[in-house]
């Protein structure tokens, strides 16, 4: 393949994924209970681009997705998780699984999501005045954000898990059909 016919085709599948992730976004709104599942298969669709074409691609296009979602996405909620974690962390990832201290690689991992994810919803709070989302984290009952802060690092690693296992599907059943 030459290399115009590559830069055509960074920028077809560039623009198609973009549009997947924005569809996954305005998605949110419509399906409200999906608030942190539009988001996760958003920031999943930009696996594509890591792999087809390197992170400068995919940090692109997650640019892109997450200026647009913050103006389309009815859910502020979801557009938020989708700026400061979802979005860009299977572009991270691809980046701590290449240290060679597996310990190293999880503590970054999860200090990325615990001060992430603590700076949105400190915006959504305190600068968006979206008070209503303590109570829901509370749950009703006084430790009711640890637990919820808990539970929310047990989903991570799961998320993290399934990406891999995502990548690996890709990679060894999608890819060689497909042809790039």
């Amino acid at each position: 393949m030459n290399a115009n016919n590559r830069i055509s085709m960074r920028a077809a599948l560039g623009g198609i994924i973009c549009a997947l992730s924005l569809v996954c976004m305005f998605l949110s709104g419509v399906f409200p209970f999906a608030e942190y599942t539009c988001p996760a298969l958003a920031g999943i669709v930009l696996i594509v681009l890591v792999l087809e074409f390197g992170r400068k691609t995919a940090w692109i296009a997650y640019g892109a997705v997450a200026l647009l979602s913050l103006f389309i996405t009815p859910n502020k909620e979801s557009a938020m998780l989708f700026l400061v974690f979802l979005g860009y962390y299977p572009i991270a990832k691809s980046c701590f699984e290449q240290l060679k201290s597996r310990t190293a690689e999880w503590v970054l991992k999860f200090l990325l999501f615990n001060v992430s994810c603590a700076a949105g919803y400190a915006v959504l709070i305190f600068l968006f005045g979206m008070q209503e989302l303590l109570s829901e984290m509370s749950m009703g009952f006084a430790w009711g954000i640890a637990v919820f802060w808990i539970a929310a690092n047990g989903v991570f690693l799961i998320y993290d898990f399934a990406l891999s296992r995502l990548v690996f599907i890709y990679q060894t059943v999608i890819r060689p059909k497909i042809r790039l």
